[in-house]
């Protein structure tokens, strides 16, 4: 099951049904299926404490990805800042509701073990994010 909540943020508009069919296509085509998958969106302050509590890290990020996967079967809870998702939309000068449909496919596509640390593994996310975001375009 897909969910979507917010944390001190107003829930973004999202077409939750078309969302959640677009999630389990992706995660299809990389050879899985869709378990428990939590989007939580919230603020730069939640984020951070996200990131400083659970990872040890002190920044800003625009997505957290916590892992669950067992198997074929891809879960995990996903924390988005859409503070800091506008904030990349506008630094990156795409469309507010392009970038946070790529951030969440981000997630997905962390589940499904894809990396974006290591060398050459940036080009290959966005890549993957890219092709998405094209199925994306192509529901009705």
């Amino acid at each position: 099951m897909i969910t979507y909540q917010s944390d001190g943020i107003a829930m973004p508009k999202i077409a939750r049904r078309k969302v959640s069919a677009w999630v389990k296509q992706v995660a299809a085509l990389h050879g899985f299926e869709t378990g428990d998958i939590a989007y939580i969106f919230c603020n730069d302050a939640k984020i951070i404490d996200v990131n400083r509590q659970y990872l040890q890290h002190d920044y800003y990020t625009d997505i957290i990805t916590f892992d669950y996967t067992e198997g074929n079967r891809i879960s995990g809870d996903l924390f988005i800042s859409l503070d800091t998702v506008r904030t990349n939309a506008e630094q990156f000068g795409t469309d507010y509701a392009t970038e946070l449909h790529r951030v969440i496919i981000h997630g997905v596509l962390h589940l499904c073990g894809i990396d974006d640390k290591g060398p050459g593994e940036r080009e290959n996310m966005e890549r993957h994010e890219n092709d998405a975001l094209a199925l994306l375009a192509q529901q009705p």
